[in-house]
């Protein structure tokens, strides 16, 4: 495990965790962008939407562009587009430019994310590979976490909210030299992958001799590709099941940014107060990310992501059933840290599953389909909640979050079992 970490820590988690700050500093400042341009606050919490819409939309043709280019050239192109989006936000006026950059940085961050997580699934061994990934999800959640108070200290030094969007821009600038002139971690995995097959062309290697070496290398374009939709249809069954499991897991956590403040608004605390508690309880989150990899690798993926849709599910519905009894001033921070040590505990669960049912050979595609449901239920999950709240009240829609991460927990009772039967996420045979 030393050896893997040490192999991509340079070339796959430095790159991610660069382009998470830099996104991580720059989304919580969109919608004051928007309001300074003369939009009301519905208007600007939507175009900061936009950002988790690009990256929606995004997923499939990141899947197909893996697919095709690569993971490294992939990750060059997306970080050129959210490049644009970041100076589209900088040097063009008005709010119609402001939706458009920031669809293009969730374009961005979408090609990107899938770049990294095909290229890890294809190369990490099963038996490290919950850890593997649970570190790359790590890295997104430091952009985020680290992010916004980066971004706070540049603003108040100088006073303007647009050092953020230089800030993203200059870190993707160094992410795309990273990228382009660092070492090409598909090119030294298949050249050590080629050397363990055939000791002679290593030792040929060794010596030096000047002699081009062809024989025991991968041929590019050996594998036949297949169509984005066909690897979708194909893999229907557990897209439909297991992922759709997972799509409840990532509703439950993209809720969790608008309940909080909502269930806080509720209970009459301030600003300070509500920030105060969603901090801490991100800040416990963060602390957990490897040893959720430790659980799913040691005892398997079901001991992670049950427990954590468990606590997260009646965490919602106890915040609900507070509300309704006016005592949530005391529960409220007890609650939310619980909220945070269920994400924290399920902390790279989606990456791993995917790459648990993934085909082994040619990933990418799938991944994007995968992502894209996954995404989607992220999505759904605040206009769930809106609805609920603007139709019923606060307690009711809190509750039904409360009730679609129970619904999820045993979803993934009945599902990873069947889908990733072995106690590490070994598959079985035709399980999809």
């Amino acid at each position: 495990m030393k050896q893997i970490l040490s192999r991509f820590a340079f070339m796959v988690y430095a790159p991610t965790a660069l382009f998470s700050i830099g996104q991580g500093a720059v989304l919580p400042l969109i919608p004051v962008f928007a309001v300074e341009r003369g939009a009301d606050i519905a208007l600007g919490a939507l175009i900061a939407g936009f950002v988790v819409v690009g990256q929606l939309c995004g997923n499939l043709p990141g899947g197909w562009l893996a697919a095709r280019i690569g993971e490294r050239y992939t990750m060059v192109i997306s970080s050129v587009i959210a490049l644009i989006g970041v100076l589209g936000m900088a040097i063009l006026p008005g709010l119609p430019a402001l939706g458009i950059s920031s669809l293009l940085m969730g374009l961005g961050a979408s090609g990107f994310g899938i770049a990294r997580h095909a290229f890890m699934t294809t190369r990490v061994p099963v038996a490290f590979r919950a850890r593997a990934l649970s570190l790359l999800g790590g890295s997104f959640r430091l952009g985020t976490f680290i992010g916004p108070f980066l971004a706070a200290g540049l603003v108040a030094l100088t006073g303007s909210g647009t050092t953020g969007i230089w800030l993203l821009a200059g870190i993707l600038v160094a992410v795309l030299a990273l990228v382009l002139f660092g070492p090409d971690p598909e090119q030294e995995v298949a050249t050590r992958s080629a050397r363990r097959l055939n000791p002679a062309t290593e030792a040929r290697i060794s010596e030096d001799t000047g002699e081009a070496v062809t024989e025991g290398l991968p041929t590019v374009g050996a594998t036949a590709k297949v169509g984005l939709f066909r690897v979708a249809w194909q893999h229907r069954r557990v897209l439909a099941r297991l992922g759709l499991a997972c799509a409840t897991l990532s509703a439950v956590r993209s809720a969790k940014q608008t309940v909080l403040p909502a269930v806080g608004i509720e209970l009459g605390l301030d600003a300070g107060q509500i920030s105060l508690v969603v901090g801490v309880a991100g800040a416990v989150e963060f602390t957990l990310f490897y040893a959720s990899g430790q659980v799913m690798d040691r005892f398997g993926r079901l001991w992670a992501a049950l427990p954590s849709m468990l606590l997260m599910g009646f965490a919602f519905s106890g915040l609900a059933l507070v509300l309704a009894l006016s005592t949530g001033d005391m529960w409220f921070p007890a609650l939310a840290v619980i909220i945070g040590v269920g994400n924290g505990a399920s902390s790279g669960i989606l990456l791993t599953l995917g790459a648990d049912t993934a085909p082994q050979d040619d990933p990418a595609a799938y991944l994007g389909a995968w992502r894209t449901l996954t995404d989607a239920g992220g999505a759904s999950a605040p206009l769930i909640f809106s609805a609920l709240a603007a139709t019923t009240s606060v307690i009711w829609a809190t509750a039904a979050i409360g009730i679609i991460g129970l619904l999820g927990a045993a979803a993934f009772l009945r599902w990873v079992p069947m889908f990733v039967p072995a106690a590490r996420g070994e598959r079985a045979g035709g399980t999809r």
